[in-house]
This record gives structure tokens, C-alpha cells and sequence, in this order.
């Protein structure tokens, strides 16, 4: 892998870890060689994400829209800032620019920049790796849903085991570097249930 997207929150949320292993995340990516696309803001997780990468001289990749922009929120120090529309262009760039994909804490967007990568690559659009970095257990909830999602009938276990999940961060990344992607269809047939 040469190059990571990191989807993560604008805010740095209640807990310290949240912040450092996000900065942990971009000094280790530095450190392997594997430039860091994200979403070219200097705030929050985002901001510290792109800060560990940079201190660790690692190539940093930002995409961001002209709307955020002007909201005085772009780092200015990466080593490059694509400015994009549309979210929806910022996501497709980044999915573009990317061998893989590594999702930290974060809200509403991050849920929903992660969603779209993960059914993108269910319905067989990429073969990329997609893992959650489910620091201090944030996402062992959304990990309850999915499972239940396959325990109900509408997620595929080989679907689910797409997910890739670990709260190392050098674990993360090998299980990034072997994933092999599942050559089935999405749809689930009513003798499958």
C-alpha cells in the first residue's frame, strides 16, 4: 500500500487517546512510506492525523471543497491541498487517490464516508481494504449492528468479514496489507437466510 485515506471526526472528541492515536496513526504511516489522502482540514482528528504524518516527514494529501475552505479551515502545510465542489467529488477523489482505507472516530460524516467506501466495495466497485481503527472501543456499537445486520438476513458474512477491525494500529495495517477481497454478489436469496 502506498497511499491511506483516514476518514475521521473534525472534532477531537471527549477523550485524550482519540487525539493521540490519531497523531500515532499519521507518524506511523509516515514512518512505512504510505502517503496520507484525507480531507485537507487542520481541525480536530483531522488536523491530528495530518500533524503525525507531517512530523514524521510523510507526503500528506488533502481534498477539500471550497466551501470548507472558506471557512478558514484548510491546513496549510500539507503537501498538497486539492480543492474539489462537491463532498460528494471530495469522496470520490479520495477513493481514487487511495490503496486503502482506515476510519478513526468521528460523527455523522465520517459514518457516512465509511458507509459509502464499505457498499462500494461490497458491490465489487474496488477491491480496497477498509478498516476501523476502534480506539478505546468506539465502534464496538456499530460492530454489534453489523453483526446483528448478518444475524437478521441482510448482511452476508463474507460481507461483514470485509471489515476489517483492531485497536493496534500496526495490527491494522497487516491486516490491510493481506485482505483479500471476496469475488461474491451482494444479494442475498431467500434460501440464504
Amino acid at each position: 500500500m502506498k497511499s491511506i485515506t483516514v476518514f475521521c471526526g473534525s472534532s477531537f472528541g471527549s477523550e485524550d487517546i482519540y487525539k493521540e492515536q490519531a497523531a500515532l496513526l499519521g507518524q506511523t504511516l509516515a514512518k512505512n512510506n504510505i502517503q496520507l489522502v484525507y480531507g485537507g482540514a487542520n481541525v480536530g482528528l483531522m488536523g491530528a492525523v495530518a500533524d503525525g504524518a507531517l512530523a514524521g516527514d510523510g507526503k500528506v494529501l488533502g481534498v477539500l471543497p471550497y466551501f470548507l475552505q472558506s471557512k478558514e479551515i484548510a491546513h496549510n502545510q500539507l503537501t498538497e491541498l486539492m480543492l474539489v465542489e462537491t463532498m460528494h467529488e471530495r469522496k470520490t477523489k479520495m477513493n481514487e487517490l487511495c490503496d486503502g482505507v482506515i476510519v478513526l472516530p468521528g460523527g455523522y460524516g465520517t459514518l457516512e464516508e465509511f458507509f459509502e467506501m464499505i457498499t462500494w466495495a461490497q458491490l465489487g466497485l474496488h477491491q480496497k481494504p477498509i478498516g476501523i481503527l476502534n480506539i478505546d472501543g468506539f465502534y464496538d456499537d456499530l460492530i454489534n449492528l453489523v453483526q446483528n445486520m448478518v444475524e437478521k438476513g441482510f448482511l452476508k458474512q463474507i460481507n461483514r468479514d470485509m471489515l476489517l477491525i483492531s485497536n493496534n494500529i500496526d495490527e491494522l495495517l497487516e491486516m490491510m496489507r493481506n485482505y483479500k477481497a471476496p469475488r461474491v454478489g451482494k444479494w442475498i436469496s431467500k434460501d440464504e437466510v
